[in-house]
């Protein structure tokens, strides 16, 4: 059965970091985009951070220099390092694959076209 099962999220203090992961199991093809969206109680879903199968690692400006994606891909492991977070940063985290659009910024990762995705994992940053 495909899964994505995220976790690491967490409570925090402004300036503080959290790592999340995201396990993928029982794809039949791992050779595509992944990324992080997030929602938020009154946002917009926001596509969050993707990385592509060549590597390039693309992100939201709110985020660019803060929050770091990377893929083991021998472990089938996607993470996000957050650091330097902000109370802007709470949501719910949600892992993608595959990314709906190259473009992180491209509304496809906003109207939600996504093959499949995880639960989410809370993440919650006080100030």
């Amino acid at each position: 059965q495909v899964r994505l099962v995220e976790c690491g999220g967490g409570s925090a203090q402004s300036g503080g970091s959290l790592t999340l992961s995201c396990v993928r199991s029982e794809f039949p093809d791992k050779n595509y985009c992944m990324g992080w969206f997030r929602e938020a109680p009154g946002k917009e879903r926001e596509g969050v951070a993707s990385i592509d199968t060549d590597g390039t690692v693309r992100y939201v400006d709110s985020v660019k220099g803060r929050f770091t994606i990377s893929l083991d891909r021998n472990k089938d492991v996607l993470f996000l390092q957050m650091d330097s977070l902000k109370p802007e940063d709470t949501a719910r985290y949600y892992c993608v694959a595959p990314c709906p659009h190259a473009d992180i910024s491209d509304p496809a990762w906003t109207t939600g076209e996504y093959g499949f995705w995880g639960q989410g994992t809370q993440v919650t940053i006080s100030s």
